[in-house]
C-alpha cells in the first residue's frame, strides 16, 4: 500500500499506516524530522522544487531523481506500507505515487492508474515534469503524460488530504 500526504501529516500518516519506508520530495534546504520508526536507510529524500521548467536558483526534477525513486521503490519490501509526501501532498508526491504505481505495475494501463489516483484524491495535481521524466524512464511512450492530462488539474486546496493507493 502506498500512502500519500503532506509534510504536516507525515508523522500521523506513518504512525497510522505502520509504514517503515518514506519518500520525501521537498526543497533541498527543508528541515525535516524523520519519523522515529523509519530507519535512515529506508528514507529517500529527493531535494527538488515543485516546478515544471528549469528556473535559475531552483532545483528542477531531473532524470537522476527518477533513477533514485525507481531504485528505492524496486527495493521496497511490500510487507509494510510506503509513505510518499511533499510539502502540500498535492503535486510532487502525487506525481511520485503515480510514477511508483506505473513502475511497480508495468502491465497496467496508464489511464486506469491515473483514474485510480483521481478517485483517491480529488486535489491531486501531479507535477508535470516528474510525470514526463517518469514516462521517459519507464518507456511508456507518452501514455503517462496523456493520462495525467486527461484527468486534469485537481480541485484547488492549500493542502491535500492523505490518501492511499493499493499496489495491485
Amino acid at each position: 500500500m502506498i500512502h500519500v500526504c503532506s509534510l504536516s501529516r507525515l508523522h500521523e500518516t506513518v504512525e497510522r499506516s505502520g509504514a517503515r519506508h518514506v519518500i520525501t520530495l521537498m526543497n533541498g534546504g527543508t528541515v525535516l524530522t524523520r519519523p522515529c520508526n523509519v530507519d535512515p536507510t529506508n528514507h529517500l529524500f529527493l531535494g527538488l522544487n515543485d516546478i515544471a521548467e528549469e528556473i535559475e536558483g531552483l532545483v528542477a526534477p531531473a532524470d537522476s531523481h527518477m533513477h533514485e525513486l525507481f531504485d528505492f521503490v524496486a527495493a521496497w519490501p511490500r510487507e509494510a506500507p510506503l509513505v510518499i509526501h511533499c510539502y502540500a501532498g498535492i503535486s510532487r508526491s502525487t506525481a511520485a505515487a503515480y510514477a511508483t504505481l506505473c513502475a511497480l505495475l508495468p502491465e497496467r494501463d496508464e489511464m486506469d492508474l491515473a483514474l485510480r489516483l483521481r478517485e483517491a484524491s480529488p486535489t491531486a495535481t501531479p507535477n508535470p515534469r516528474i510525470v514526463t521524466l517518469a514516462d521517459a524512464a519507464l518507456r511508456r511512450d507518452g501514455r503517462m503524460v496523456a493520462a495525467i492530462a486527461a484527468i486534469g488539474r485537481g480541485k484547488d486546496a492549500f493542502e491535500g488530504e492523505p490518501f492511499s493507493l493499493a499496489v495491485a
